[in-house]
């Protein structure tokens, strides 16, 4: 007879076969699955129910932990649709946009589109929600091709968008507008659809995002065929930025929010001081908050490191081939203090006159490099494993907000390093620098570290003195980070910066 162990591997290894298949299983039921494993893989933890007879892959003890739904979101609610209504189905044109557009957030209600559907809510994890509408189809889906979801083309999600999207999602709009390159896909719908007052809309905002070329095709395309339409202008408000149309829309994004969110953090963060500190003064002054700085910024991290072990690692009595080679928090800390000098360096050249966005794009692979070091001299990481960007996708614990795809860093770093170098406010770079830095989150750890390291040297662009986040604050940091992530509000994590920046 078999063990219990047995009889565990056995169902773990029938959900390993599951997830070759798929980055996240999504089980409806006993349709893939035993009963028998079913139960099993529920009651060790490996599986989560969503809903009765629906679950998801888990890990033993992160019962409670929203990560695990969000990483599963997309992935259950085209399973579950599919399951419902075969491939009759479609998101809305206005979360059809998002994605296309490049938001990562998870919406808090989802609306499913099919004839078949009964204008019924669904009530999911965590707050969550799935309402399946009963209504029309568009003309063609559009297979979203991670996530398997049924959406609208772009060019119909454009057309169908409600008016006040335009508003109400400013900037995801705008973005694919700007991935439009011809707009004779559009015109066909509308001209084979009548839709004058979409027509007219549309127009303006192309005309908006200044491309008078798709605006008038529009316009004289319709007129051709005896529609009389009246141009408006859905957004109200002028455009301000050029987006390039040859980066991915997730860089594109950056470029808007960067926009959008810099009035306030000058309108919040207080004037900026003046430069009366020569390089040795300042970093000087730098040097007497290090003790402090490991402490707090490796706290927030959820590191356990002693203000002892920090003293002992930056007075160099550290023995990596002694008691502490196999101490995770002393090569973290060791990893950090190697990494303050590194910046440090980057900031005496800020002072000097270098171009501070400049100065970190040509630095920062350098002080990641030194704080991970220690782990490559334990043979715990291979070199390889410090070169470049993440390959792989990695999520936030407790967050509605993904960070973007690998295959979207290099893009939206890139546009990063270029908002930074051009500007004019230290102030700016460096409440969005930090904010955008783990809004990417570029490497596979140690971004926040990364993101407050980036601060403090766009601060100090400016004369600010070094600034620490205190691990007491770390819920309302992290609060303040999340709002800005999913609603585009900065208003709090300014604030924040700004209080404590003014210490």
């Amino acid at each position: 007879m078999a063990t219990i162990a047995e009889k565990m591997a056995e169902s773990l290894e029938i959900l390993h076969q599951l997830q070759k298949d798929s980055e996240r299983v999504v089980l409806s039921g006993t349709k893939q699955i035993s009963r028998t494993h079913l139960t099993r893989l529920l009651n060790a933890g490996y599986l989560q129910e969503v809903m009765k007879g629906w679950y998801i892959s888990s890990k033993p003890g992160t019962e409670g932990d929203t990560t695990v739904w969000y990483t599963s979101y997309w992935y259950f609610i085209a399973k579950y649709a599919t399951e419902r209504f075969n491939d009759s189905w479609c998101l809305t044109a206005e979360q059809s946009l998002d994605l296309y557009s490049g938001r990562t957030t998870v919406p808090v209600q989802t609306i499913v589109r099919s004839p078949n559907g009964k204008n019924n809510l669904v009530n999911l994890m965590y707050g969550t929600s799935l309402f399946d509408l009963k209504a029309e189809l568009p003309s063609i889906i559009h297979k979203h091709e991670l996530y398997g979801l049924n959406m609208y083309t772009l060019e119909e999600a454009l057309i169908y968008a409600s008016p006040t999207y335009f508003q109400s999602s400013e900037i995801s709009a705008r973005i694919c507008l700007s991935m439009i390159k011809d707009v004779s896909g559009i015109v066909k719908i509308l001209s084979d659809k009548g839709a004058s007052s979409r027509a007219g809309r549309l127009a303006g905002a192309f005309r908006n995002m200044g491309n008078e070329k798709a605006a008038e095709s529009i316009l004289q395309f319709m007129k051709k065929i005896g529609y009389t339409v009246t141009e408006e202008d859905p957004f109200n408000v002028a455009m301000k930025t050029v987006l390039p149309t040859n980066l991915s829309p997730y860089a594109n994004r950056l470029r808007l929010m960067w926009e959008k969110m810099k009035e306030t953090v000058k309108n919040v963060f207080p004037s900026i001081p003046e430069q009366t500190k020569s390089v040795d003064e300042y970093l000087k002054l730098v040097d007497e908050k290090y003790l402090e700085d490991a402490y707090h910024s490796l706290s927030i991290e959820g590191y356990r490191i002693s203000q002892e072990l920090i003293e002992k690692v930056r007075s160099g009595d550290w023995k990596p081939d002694k008691e502490d080679k196999e101490h995770k928090n002393a090569l973290v800390a060791r990893g950090y203090y190697q990494a303050f000098q590194a910046v440090k360096r980057t900031v005496a050249d800020i002072i000097n006159g270098d171009n501070a966005g400049d100065a970190v794009e040509k630095a920062h692979g350098d002080w990641y490099f030194e704080m991970w070091s220690p782990f490559v001299e334990a043979n715990l990481l291979k070199p390889s494993d410090l070169a470049g960007y993440r390959t792989g996708q990695v999520y936030i614990r407790g967050s509605l907000h993904t960070p973007l795809p690998p295959t979207a860093i290099n893009d939206a770093m890139e546009t990063l390093f270029d908002l930074l170098k051009n500007e004019e406010d230290s102030r700016v770079r460096a409440v969005l620098g930090h904010f955008f830095f783990v809004y990417i989150h570029p490497y596979m750890d140690g971004n926040g570290r990364m993101g407050r390291f980036l601060l403090n040297a766009m601060l100090a662009s400016g004369g600010y003195n070094w600034t620490i986040v205190p691990v007491e604050r770390r819920k309302e940091y992290m609060a303040a980070l999340e709002k800005a992530s999913v609603n585009e509000d900065i208003s709090d994590f300014t604030r924040i910066i700004a209080e404590l920046a003014s210490c």
